[in-house]
């Protein structure tokens, strides 16, 4: 009876240990699994026009007489926005700012040797979705040289400004097309390996981006968009 008795736990022994290695074996495999990913970056790039565009116009007037500097100032104001109607631009897309008036003889350093006392300056600002118009405007600015009114250059302060507002409406089909060429970038690198991609773990939001595509085309965009996707790999 002992004998058998320790036969049977002999066997039953045997068979826990079968089972605990199986165990073993299986738990390995699926830690092993879960660990078998890669993480890929996706690109998508698409170039637009701008549909937005702010144009400040400055033109400015200098002299010691300040009423008749004014007078200039005003005459000048609605010259330029008569010829911008005339054009096509649209009055409630004009927006005429109060002239800044700088007082030489008032500066706290330095002394006056200008020769004026004055220097006025006014900014008229076109801000519209009708780029092209505005653009082919700006391209025709110097007819108001016929009327005698020279317009300044803005300056890095009031840059010619073009956007692209309707950015939102492309963003989920530009973040579709991110995610399909992470997953390119993906399968290739589990063929690589002699595995599959199984499914995505991981995406984030995508950082998207909206640049001139160059310095001489500041009306022509690069939207870009760069995501992160984690893939589970399996055999």
């Amino acid at each position: 009876m002992n004998i058998n008795s320790g036969i049977k736990q002999a066997v039953i022994l045997a068979i826990g240990i079968i089972m605990l290695g199986f165990c073993i074996k299986s738990g390995l495999e699926s830690v092993i699994s879960k660990d078998r990913k890669v993480v890929v970056k996706g690109l998508a790039e698409k170039e637009v026009e701008a549909d937005k565009v702010t144009w400040p116009i400055v033109s400015k007037e200098i002299g010691n007489d300040l009423p008749e500097l004014y007078q200039k100032i005003n005459a000048t104001t609605r010259t330029i926005r008569n010829f911008l109607v005339e054009n096509g631009v649209k009055t409630n897309e004009i927006n005429v700012n109060a002239p800044v008036v700088i007082d030489l003889n008032a500066e706290r350093y330095g002394e006056n040797r200008q020769g004026y006392r004055y220097n006025i300056t006014s900014i008229i600002t076109v801000t519209s979705k009708n780029v092209k118009l505005v653009r082919s405007i700006i391209a025709r600015q110097g007819d108001l040289l016929q009327k005698g009114v020279a317009i300044v250059d803005g300056g890095y302060e009031n840059p010619v400004k073009y956007e692209y507002v309707a950015f939102r409406q492309m963003k989920p089909k530009m973040m579709q097309e991110a995610i399909e060429n992470a997953e390119q970038t993906a399968t290739q690198f589990a063929e690589n390996s002699k595995s599959k991609i199984d499914k995505i773990m991981n995406a984030d939001q995508g950082q998207f981006s909206i640049e001139d595509r160059d310095s001489n085309t500041p009306y022509i965009k690069k939207v870009r968009v760069v995501t992160t996707v984690t893939y589970s790999l399996k055999d």
